[in-house]
């Protein structure tokens, strides 16, 4: 099935001014005091376009603060008057959207716990029939695109043509310095496959961490993101929610500052010289499949002949002895560490899948 989406331009919807989009605000909106203080700071530094805030927070176990709901939406209220800015919220269920959309709320998002499960998702998509409002939809909490792929589609399906996902990152069951990794490789095969699709970057929920809000920031941009979700809030230590990834408006607005824009045209000299690179990429990633098909034809023969002396396909001292090996050869030759693992796991089990299949083929 082609993929398509049906969708208006990100500048139709909220003018940038050839900016990269910017959303900022709390995790949580706490009182109204401090959503107004936020608000205004977050103004007056004038990088944002949008002001976020949680109203309803879905939390992994109960006891947590769970959002201050419906009594929340009139500060938003408060704080598109004074500021004149548009105002954000995630919302899970119909009545969540009755109520964003009751009190003003400009643009909606569904969290990562509603995009996975298609039901819910769905129950929204009914819900907004019929109704012009921005919706962004970010990644689902499991590394899996095509449930992220299903609720942009229900969401289309059902009329909303102003429509972008969030980049997030995914839960991971290794350990790692970001609270979700990013596998950016998700979001650039998402961008791929829909190029008019507006896709905006939440370093915040991938960091966890303060410390690491510029680094993925500059790389979403890197990546030619649409723009930036990041949570702000005028005293972060003090945040009912998730305190340790927020930053002062005034930190938000230094790092924003610092981030580099990258340009989207270049001019004809360097169209060419462009060109003239891709061009050796291209001689040499067929070079790559080429060798690549000829291990794999090796590994066919390896394969008769473990067949013909009943020896298994799976050899684990012989896997990590390949692990191993290549990693120092990647090293020697400046290569990610994580890439050449990766890598070679995968060619790995394709040979491990290719023997087997020729293991069990049935002799003429």
């Amino acid at each position: 099935m082609n993929a398509s989406l049906d969708i208006l331009p990100l500048s139709s919807w909220i003018n940038t001014e050839g900016k990269p989009l910017v959303i900022a605000g709390p995790c949580s909106a706490e009182t109204e005091e401090q959503m107004l203080e936020t608000a205004t700071q977050i103004k007056e530094e004038g990088f944002a376009h949008i002001i976020r805030a949680g109203i309803w927070k879905p939390r992994t176990r109960p006891g947590s603060f769970e959002g201050m709901g419906e009594a929340a939406l009139p500060w938003l209220q408060e704080v598109k008057k004074q500021t004149g800015m548009p105002v954000a919220v995630e919302v899970a269920t119909p009545q969540h959207i009755e109520l964003a959309l009751k009190y003003g709320v400009d643009i909606l998002w569904v969290g990562a716990r509603t995009t996975v499960n298609p039901f819910n998702v769905q129950e929204l998509a009914d819900a907004l029939k019929g109704i012009d409002v921005p919706v962004l939809v970010k990644n689902p909490v499991n590394p899996d695109l095509q449930l992220w792929i299903g609720a942009l589609e229900r969401l289309n399906q059902a009329g909303v043509k102003k429509l972008g996902a969030i980049h997030r990152g995914f839960s991971n069951a290794q350990e790692t310095k970001f609270r979700n990794s990013p596998m950016w490789n998700i979001a650039i095969e998402l961008k791929t496959l829909f190029p008019e699709l507006p896709v905006i970057g939440d370093p915040s929920h991938m960091a966890g961490k303060r410390a690491y809000l510029y680094e993925l920031a500059q790389r979403a941009l890197d990546l030619n993101y649409d723009g930036l979700i990041i949570e702000s809030h005028r005293d972060p230590d003090k945040a009912w929610s998730d305190a340790s990834q927020q930053l002062t408006p005034a930190a938000l607005g230094q790092m924003l500052h610092d981030l580099h824009v990258r340009k989207e045209s270049y001019g004809s000299d360097y169209q060419s010289q462009l060109e003239v690179i891709r061009g050796k990429i291209d001689h040499l990633d067929r070079e790559l499949l080429e060798t690549l098909a000829a291990r794999m034809s090796l590994v066919e023969k390896l394969a008769e002949y473990k067949r013909d002396n009943n020896v298994a396909a799976y050899q684990v001292d012989r896997f990590r002895e390949v692990l191993e090996t290549r990693a120092g050869w990647g090293k020697s030759m400046n290569l990610y560490a994580n890439l050449v693992d990766e890598l070679f796991k995968l060619v790995h089990m394709e040979s491990i899948r290719k023997q087997t299949e020729v293991m069990n083929q049935v002799s003429a």
